[in-house]
């Protein structure tokens, strides 16, 4: 894997590209997970949890919460096309931008790839700004697309 220093602004920005990389593992997002989702968030909406109730509803079943995708983020990391090194640390810096586009149907399984799409010089480091989209597998359209920022430092 290709090893570059987070100083090295140069290097990163020729890592920014249009197309996304590799898909990650999949990940089931069972009933269960979103049961038990929709018990820590206290979002125990019907098109969730009501599996009798969600097949007469729009998708015939129920469907993952929006924020839990984003919660299974870490489960379905794709691979890395290159390794930032020689920090101290990093940081989740936030986001640029998350957008719902599809609903997961509970039984199904997702996965995610990202490209990089901005590298920042930043007063403590290097901020590093990747897409990640996350599909239901086999649907071309993306369930969640989330722009990603990390600070190395």
């Amino acid at each position: 894997m290709n090893k570059i220093d987070y100083k090295d602004l140069t290097a990163l920005r020729a890592q920014v590209g249009d197309e996304y990389g590799e898909w990650s593992s999949p990940f089931v997002v069972s009933q269960e997970v979103i049961d038990q989702f929709a018990d820590l968030s206290g979002d125990r909406q019907w098109i969730h949890t009501d599996v009798e109730r969600a097949k007469s509803g729009p998708y015939g079943s129920t469907i993952a919460h929006g924020f839990l995708l984003l919660a299974v983020m870490p489960q379905v990391r794709p691979p890395q096309a290159f390794e930032v090194v020689n920090h101290r640390s990093v940081a989740n810096y936030g986001s640029k931008g998350l957008r719902f586009l599809a609903p997961v149907l509970a039984g199904s399984s997702i996965h995610s790839r990202q490209k990089l799409i901005a590298v920042e010089e930043h007063p403590k480091g290097t901020l590093l700004t990747s897409e990640m989209a996350i599909h239901a597998v086999g649907n071309d359209k993306p369930s969640l697309v989330y722009n990603m920022s990390l600070l190395y430092l």
